[in-house]
């Protein structure tokens, strides 16, 4: 693999192309999509009306908690008017003259110019007078001035409080506290009916895209589930199978889940933001610019992140991949590692892929990680501001205290967003380094469509031509295979032998168009395979390979695999004919024992599995490549009768290096340098004390 895959400072892939292939891949689910959106819309405008209406109740109960300014305003202004009023005029009456039917001396106006109005005055001196349908006699006019005068003038509206009880009852009933209750369960009713609908339109478009998320995830696995079988061999070559699932899990989770909460995060956050933003300016525009000015910071650090973070996330997902493709490799491979004493260097390879997604990682986590609390501290920084300057709005009565309530809602509201926002954009920047990988592998280039094809049936004779077949493997400068000619006819065993690399498995592997041929020609039956389709091929085919298979099933399920048309008596007498079925009867549930990778059975007791599965597969070709490999010599012979039976009326070929378990083949073709260079029956063979002769006479050498 290249050396600077996943390398951190290799230069991310376009984010816009790869945010316009994912919503492209969404287009099937864009109503629903745009449903939930809508929704989380009208959940962030419902909360966006909901301070407005907190400053409203806020005024009504601070309204209930306070004495009534204006008419105790109103009062003080009646009463300290007419007073006045009626002083000036017993003053400008003559000394010996009647006010009110009362004399009026010199002594009395001595008396008034020193603030002590004589008592005979008290009652006649004001008029009553009525306010809001309340009547206030002189004489509680006279009570409440006299209360009025041993107050301070700069803390009259708060120390009245303390004479509240002291005050005629008329006055008392007009500016004591009083509680609007209808008014606040009306407003309370409204608060309580938007954070409903707001919360239910929030758990409805959290539903759409949960199945959304989860659904295009399901389609996405499907998709490379099928993808897989489309890509030719010489791709999983160069990749190793620990990134591919990689690929299937880690990065298509990291896609649904942020389907699931990102998209969605970020329309809300967008719609609080500019929502806030406007009431914020209806409200009132000095305290919008202070908390603005305080939040703008966050704007700018916000942007000089994420362009920074993108890079990191992309590598994160890639060395993550790298990471479990050792992991996959080591752990199939523990009693090699184990054997070899490998666990140092296996181990060291670890450390060195955990450490670069650590890198990757810690520095991706750290930069978008500095965003939540530099964005805590710009809010609560924003709270402060707003208080300060709507105190001093209050205090020069611009504005009331119910707004400074709200707008501490405000704050949040327009804070907050930026908060989603910056995790819904790193989130973003994460998908978009998992659709990246998802998206680049399913547009992998497949192997040709096939059309137009031959249908094979398996009566067919069985006749396969090799002409001058060439191929070569991608990234190799020469050809494995070179000109490579063949005549077998049908029902023959043939046996292909050579040297290691010599080209034996890739011959079959081009057969069973595994590959594509580069030159020439391979024919069954005089049908180029050009022209049949890969499935008939298969179809034609039973192939017994070296490496052993098994799925976690029960033995009988693992031996009638793809083919439950056979029956439970001829598993059985298949294992019995090769010697499997003792083995089979000492396990605790006999055939229907489940079979698992920890199970303890032996590589040739696995091989003999693989063989027992071939056998109940009617097809007129059989490859048996390197089959006998893991099993003992006594076993050997066992398998071996059985291989006559199994290759009984069938095309077979036999790749082995144990020269002694092709003896009987009618026709050994001896392989070197991707070509022919013996053919003919053992003991032809032998007789020519060629290089197959040298092969075969070297295994008995001591």
């Amino acid at each position: 693999m290249n050396n600077r895959r996943g390398n951190p400072n290799v230069k991310a892939k376009n984010f816009k192309v790869a945010i316009k292939r994912l919503l492209r891949e969404l287009k099937k689910y864009n109503i629903l999509i745009v449903i939930s959106l809508l929704l989380a819309g009208f959940s962030a405008i419902l909360s966006i009306s909901a301070p407005n209406r907190i400053s409203k109740l806020t005024d009504k109960i601070s309204e209930g908690l306070v004495i009534n300014t204006k008419n105790f305003e109103d009062i003080t202004t009646k009463v300290t008017t007419n007073y006045k009023v009626a002083l000036s005029s017993i003053m400008q009456i003559n000394d010996g003259s009647y006010y009110k039917d009362v004399l009026v001396t010199k002594e009395d106006k001595i008396s008034i110019m020193n603030n002590n109005v004589p008592n005979k005055f008290k009652n006649i001196l004001l008029n009553d007078i009525t306010i809001k349908k309340t009547t206030i006699t002189s004489k509680d006019q006279i009570k409440f001035l006299n209360i009025l005068s041993t107050l301070d003038k700069n803390e009259k509206n708060v120390k009245v409080y303390s004479k509240l009880d002291k005050l005629p009852k008329s006055i008392s009933k007009l500016i004591e506290p009083k509680m609007d209750m209808t008014k606040i369960k009306q407003i309370s009713f409204y608060l309580m009916i938007i954070y409903i609908m707001s919360a239910l339109f929030s758990f409805i478009q959290s539903l759409i895209m949960t199945y959304v998320s989860n659904n295009f995830a399901k389609r996405l696995r499907n998709n490379i589930s099928n993808k897989i079988n489309m890509l030719p061999l010489k791709y999983f070559d160069k990749h190793q199978s620990g990134d591919i699932l990689s690929r299937v899990t880690n990065d298509v989770d990291t896609l649904s889940g942020t389907m699931n909460q990102s998209l969605s995060s970020l329309v809300t956050s967008i719609t609080l933001f500019l929502g806030s933003l406007f009431m914020m300016f209806y409200t009132n525009y000095i305290m919008a610019i202070t908390a603005i000015v305080s939040s703008i910071f966050g704007f700018i650090f916000m942007g000089k992140i994420l362009s920074k973070s993108q890079k990191y996330f992309k590598a994160r997902q890639e060395e993550l991949g790298n990471l479990n493709a050792h992991i996959e490799e080591v752990y199939s491979s523990l009693n090699v590692v184990k054997v070899y004493n490998g666990k140092k260097i296996s181990d060291k390879k670890f450390d060195e892929y955990n450490k670069k997604v650590y890198d990757a990682n810690k520095k991706s986590q750290f930069l978008s990680g500095l965003m939540m609390p530099f964005m805590g501290f710009i809010g609560n920084f924003g709270y402060v501001c707003v208080c300060i300057a709507g105190a001093l709005l209050v205090k020069n009565n611009v504005i009331t205290f119910g707004v400074i309530v709200a707008f501490m809602t405000y704050i949040r509201l327009f804070t907050q967003p930026l908060s989603q926002f910056a995790q819904s954009l790193t989130a973003l920047q994460s998908a978009a380094a998992s659709s990246e990988r998802v998206f680049e592998f399913l547009d992998e280039e497949e192997m040709p469509k096939e059309e137009n094809t031959v249908y094979l049936s398996n009566n067919i004779n069985g006749n396969i031509e090799f002409k001058n077949v060439v191929f070569t493997y991608d990234g190799n400068d020469k050809p494995t295979i070179n000109g490579f000619s063949a005549k077998i006819k049908a029902k023959e065993k043939i046996a292909i032998v050579g040297p290691t690399g010599a080209g034996k498995t890739t011959i079959v592997n081009l057969l069973m168009k595994f590959y594509n041929i580069d030159d020439g020609d391979i024919t069954i039956d005089n049908t180029s395979i050009k022209n049949i389709s890969r499935e008939n091929i298969h179809d034609l085919f039973t192939m017994v390979l070296q490496d052993t298979w098994m799925f976690d099933g029960t033995i009988k399920e693992n031996i009638k695999y793809n083919n439950s048309n056979i029956t439970d008596e001829k598993v059985v007498e298949i294992c019995k004919t090769i010697g499997l079925h003792h083995f089979i009867k000492t396990l605790p549930n006999g055939y229907d024992s489940v079979m698992s990778d920890n199970d303890s059975i032996s590589s040739g007791q696995r091989q003999l599995l693989t063989i027992a599965r071939a056998m109940t597969k009617e097809t007129p070709f059989l490859i048996l490549d390197e089959a006998t490999s893991n099993v003992d010599t006594r076993t050997e012979e066992l398998v071996q009768e059985a291989m006559d039976k199994l290759t009984k009326g069938k095309t077979s070929f036999i790749i082995a290096h144990r020269l002694s378990t092709i003896k009987n083949a009618d026709l050994i073709l001896v392989v070197k340098d991707g070509n022919i260079i013996e053919q003919g029956t053992h003991n032809q063979l032998l007789n020519k004390e060629g290089f197959y002769a040298k092969l075969y006479n070297s295994q008995f050498e001591i």
